[in-house]
């Protein structure tokens, strides 16, 4: 019968158990992290606050697309101004401003094209 050489297995040989297997691990994930120490801090930005869908605005003045309430304005004037401007790129759409303090709508009329 002809001898069949074995080949070296380091793990069936118990060379390498699984513990030292952990420690290279290790060894190499601590080269590779970066260390504890240093802390990536972000910049805190505010968010614009959404309004709430079922809430009615108490204060201010509402812009509403289609029936629903989209951008909160100060004035009367401001409100105005988006609504005619987005009434003017989009005339297909309703649009309206809400007063919240006396809790009416005002529509916004389609500007009239010049001949």
């Amino acid at each position: 019968m002809s001898k069949v050489k074995k080949s070296k297995d380091p793990v069936s040989e118990g060379a390498l158990d699984q513990g030292s297997v952990n420690e290279e691990l290790n060894v190499q994930d601590s080269k590779v992290r970066a260390p504890k120490h240093q802390e990536i801090k972000l910049q805190e930005t505010k968010r614009p606050t959404n309004l709430r869908a079922d809430v009615t605005p108490s204060s201010g003045y509402v812009l509403a697309v289609d029936g629903k309430l989209k951008k909160r304005f100060e004035t009367s004037e401001e409100a105005m101004t988006a609504a005619a401007k987005l009434k003017q790129n989009y005339p297909v759409i309703q649009v309206a401003v809400f007063d919240a303090a006396a809790r009416s709508y005002m529509p916004v009329a389609s500007p009239e094209k010049s001949a």
